[in-house]
């Protein structure tokens, strides 16, 4: 799915004003078949009103201390298509790093889907049922309307149910002890 994304900012004269809006296409992966990514909004450093309405720097994925990021991510049903057979591992892998930078460095190669981030995550799910679980198991699942909050804890996603999840999410960059 495109997701719209409608802009204000402010025009010479102090006026509130509509500056964009635009349907965002997600970012897709061979890698994770049925997986979106809704690179939305961010920032790099504290924001300064854009008047404008023009896009802060925001390369990597996930933002540094002081940064933010706005997003949506789909998760696909569990048990789904799966990465083809025929996959180019190198070149999926390439493409992974240039579509979502700096995403796959925080992933566990031992561990599918498990990750830590340096952020404050505030989330609500739109669509679906997700499951978020923590690293000794614990799993709790969000249905449409539920919020979390994720303090820089080391957890993975998935999804039990028939259809695709969809979570809107805000990523807020902290300082955390146990990641760099």
């Amino acid at each position: 799915m495109d997701a719209r994304c409608v802009v204000t900012g402010h025009d010479a004269a102090g006026k509130a004003v509509f500056v964009s809006d635009e349907l965002v296409p997600p970012v897709t992966l061979a890698l994770l078949p049925g997986s979106e990514f809704h690179r939305l909004w961010g920032a790099d450093s504290t924001v300064t009103f854009p008047d404008d309405g023009s896009r802060p720097g925001a390369e990597r994925y996930f933002p540094p201390v002081g940064g933010s990021r706005f997003s949506f991510f789909t998760i696909p049903p569990d048990g789904g298509v799966g990465a083809p057979a025929d996959l180019d591992l190198g070149a999926a892998l390439a493409e992974f790093e240039q579509k979502l930078p700096g995403m796959a460095e925080h992933l566990e190669v031992d561990n599918p889907g498990m990750h830590t981030t340096a952020t404050v995550d505030y989330g609500v799910v739109l669509s679906g049922e997700a499951i978020l679980e923590l690293d000794d198991g614990a799993k709790v699942t969000l249905r449409p309307g539920d919020t979390y909050v994720q303090n820089g804890t080391r957890h993975r996603w998935s999804n039990t149910g028939t259809v695709p999840a969809v979570i809107a999410v805000v990523l807020v960059g902290a300082n955390h002890h146990n990641v760099g």
